[in-house]
C-alpha cells in the first residue's frame, strides 16, 4: 500500500469517527494540547523541544496514560510507570518514521488519558509501556474497548515476568472479556509490511537496565520472548503485545554504544512496521 493511500485511510477513518461524536467535528478544538511529563527514568526534554513541535502533522504517536496497580510488586510506587522510555523512545521512533516512510509525523508524542472525555478517539496509534502495572476501572476498560473496536491500535511493550503478565492480561480481559490473546507466528503481515522481520518471534529485544547490571537483557523470569495479539472480527490486530521484550528501550538507547547495535536496528525497524500496520489495517 502506498504512503498516499495510507494517509487517506487514516484521515478518512479518524475524521469520520470524530464526527460521530456530538460536537466533535472541529477536530483542532477537540484534541488536547501537547503536554509533557517527567519520564519514569528521570528523562525529559524540558527546554529541548523541537522547534516545530506545535506544527500539526498527519500522524501523532500517542502514549496511553494509566493508573498504576499497587498489587504488582514489580511496579514503582512513587512514579508514573506509563512514562517508561518516554519521551526519548517515542521521539526516536518518530525520527525513524520520518526517515523510512512518507508519513508526516508530529515531532513530539502525545500523552493520552482515558479521563479526558473523548480525546482518545483522536489518536489512532497508542503505545503503552509497563503494561503489567496498569489498573483499569470498568469505565476506562469500556472506553479503551470502544477505541479499539472503532479502529484504534494499542502496542504494549516493555514488560517482563509472569507476575507482570498476570496483571496485564487481567486488565486486557476487562477490555475484551470474550476475545482470545493469540500467540503470533512469523507469518503475520505486521512483520513484513515495511521491513521483512520474520525472525522477530524468536529474538528478545533487551532491557537496558538488565544489560547495565550484567544481566541477559530480561527481568525476573522473563527470559523467553513472546509476541501476542488480540484480533478484531475481520482479522485485524487491535492490540499487539511484545511480552518479555523491551522494544522501546531499543528506540531510547539506539545511539548509546552500550546498547547492542543489532538489537537497536531490529527494534527500530519493527517499530516502523507496527505503526505502518496500524495505519493500513
Amino acid at each position: 500500500m502506498t504512503a498516499s493511500i495510507c494517509r487517506a485511510r487514516v484521515w478518512s477513518r479518524w475524521l469520520l469517527l470524530a464526527c460521530t461524536l456530538p460536537g466533535a467535528c472541529i477536530v483542532a478544538l477537540a484534541q488536547r494540547e501537547f503536554r509533557e511529563y517527567e519520564g519514569f527514568e528521570g528523562v525529559n526534554s524540558e527546554g529541548d523541544l523541537p522547534p516545530d513541535y506545535e506544527t500539526p502533522r498527519e500522524l501523532v504517536i500517542g502514549r496511553l496514560m494509566y493508573d498504576s496497580s499497587r498489587g504488582n510488586p514489580g511496579c514503582p510506587v512513587a512514579a508514573r510507570p506509563w512514562t517508561v522510555d518516554y519521551p526519548r523512545g517515542d521521539r526516536a521512533l518518530i525520527e525513524m518514521l520520518e526517515r523510512f516512510t512518507r508519513t508526516e509525523v508530529r515531532t513530539v508524542e502525545q500523552p493520552v488519558s482515558l479521563d479526558d472525555g473523548d480525546d482518545i478517539f483522536y489518536w489512532p496509534f497508542l503505545n503503552v509501556g509497563l503494561g503489567g502495572c496498569w489498573e483499569l476501572s470498568d469505565e476506562h476498560a469500556a472506553k479503551l474497548r470502544e477505541y479499539l473496536l472503532r479502529g484504534g491500535f494499542l502496542f504494549s511493550d516493555s514488560f517482563f515476568d509472569s507476575r507482570s503478565w498476570e496483571s496485564f492480561s487481567a486488565g486486557l480481559k476487562q477490555v475484551f472479556p470474550d476475545r482470545e490473546i493469540v500467540n503470533l507466528t512469523g507469518e503475520e503481515a505486521i512483520f513484513y509490511i515495511v521491513f521483512d522481520l520474520p525472525e522477530m518471534i524468536g529474538v528478545q529485544i533487551p532491557n537496558m537496565t538488565s544489560l547495565l547490571r550484567g544481566g541477559g537483557g530480561w527481568m525476573g523470569d522473563g527470559r523467553v520472548p513472546h509476541w501476542r495479539a488480540v484480533f478484531d472480527d475481520d482479522g485485524r490486530i487491535m492490540v499487539l503485545i511484545a511480552f518479555n521484550n523491551d522494544v522501546s528501550d531499543s528506540w531510547q538507547w539506539a545511539d548509546d554504544p552500550r546498547y547492542p547495535a543489532e538489537s537497536a536496528n531490529l527494534g527500530l525497524r519493527i517499530g516502523v512496521n507496527i505503526v505502518m500496520y496500524s495505519l493500513t489495517h
